[in-house]
């Protein structure tokens, strides 16, 4: 595959005195984005680039821009997911990735433990956790924020084998999250990621049906907006959703089917929320770093630069 074919017509390299990164997800290139900011007095461009579920064209990538950019995000998947005080690793994510020899990956696994529980006690004053009805559709992939809401005192129902596996089977404690993720992630993470999570064409595929009861008894559903959206039932009337990565097509869906209110862990740049896995490459590339930061480090970049969790009232 050469140069010109795995990268979206017209790409180009960022300008001198610009860090640049750049997210390579296995995901829809539907979503694909390139904004431009300048924070703390350093321009950056961030750019996701998705390759429709083709692995070898996301692996060509890494290769292609390997040492030309300052930070990548991996998007669509997870390097690792931490759950409690164990990392796993998806065997087919790690060799796809090990196509990078130079410029750092970060999946957002990271800062999701930081910037996701910090919104998590930012949103307190807005919520009011203690007793709120949340479904988060998948928490293994977003422990922080799955430990914080149990933490903050909300009726939390943990989806993961509902919605990944397809059984009807409800998890109702963090401890009860925190044995399944051990017993089953070992085993997991050995097959094909794309067997639990959507990628390419199917992330715009709905699966209605599945689970729309624990939907209906939310106030708040959490979690991957890609899977929010694929289970969905027409109506999300009085809904909250808290989640991440959003485009304005996705702040119309969401309207249309009645939300409430959707609420982003980061803020908007250009018309949309990027993922953790660009904001945590983004917030190396700003440190001039070649590796993920410290939690420290990624809450002390949150302070400073005042990230907040942004609050787009759709139907008040």
């Amino acid at each position: 595959m050469t140069l010109s074919s795995a990268l979206p017509a017209g790409w180009s390299p960022a300008p001198a005195g610009y860090k640049h990164v750049v997210s390579v997800s296995i995901g829809s290139s539907k979503r694909n984005a390139r904004e431009e900011l300048s924070v703390l007095g350093q321009k950056l461009i961030l750019e996701r680039i998705g390759t429709d579920g083709d692995m070898e064209k996301a692996a060509q990538l890494f290769r292609d821009l390997d040492g030309k950019v300052d930070a990548f995000g991996l998007g669509g998947t997870d390097l690792y997911i931490i759950a409690g005080d164990r990392k796993y690793s998806f065997r087919d994510i790690v060799k796809l990735c090990s196509n990078a020899k130079i410029t750092p990956i970060l999946d957002g696994s990271g800062l999701k433990h930081t910037l996701e529980r910090e919104a998590i006690r930012q949103l307190d004053r807005h919520i009011h956790w203690n007793g709120t009805r949340t479904l988060m559709v998948a928490a293994v992939d977003r422990f922080g924020m799955a430990e914080e809401l149990a933490k903050s005192g909300a009726d939390v129902l943990y989806g993961d084998i509902i919605f990944s596996l397809g059984m009807p089977v409800p998890i109702r404690t963090i401890g009860g999250l925190r044995r399944v993720a051990h017993t089953l992630l070992p085993v997991l993470t050995l097959l094909p990621f794309k067997w639990f999570y959507p990628t390419g064409d199917k992330q715009d595929k709905e699966v209605k049906g599945t689970g729309s009861n624990y939907y209906a008894w939310a106030d708040v559903i959490a979690g991957d907006f890609l899977y929010i959206r694929r289970y969905a039932p027409k109506d999300l009337k009085g809904k909250t959703i808290l989640t991440n990565t959003t485009t304005q097509a996705d702040l119309e869906w969401a309207k249309a089917a009645g939300v409430k209110e959707l609420i982003t862990t980061t803020p908007r740049i250009g018309g949309r929320s990027f993922g953790t896995n660009v904001m945590e490459a983004f917030f190396v590339a700003l440190s001039g770093k070649k590796q993920a930061l410290t939690e420290a480090e990624y809450l002390e970049y949150i302070q400073k630069i005042g990230f907040k969790p942004e609050i787009n009232a759709l139907n008040p």
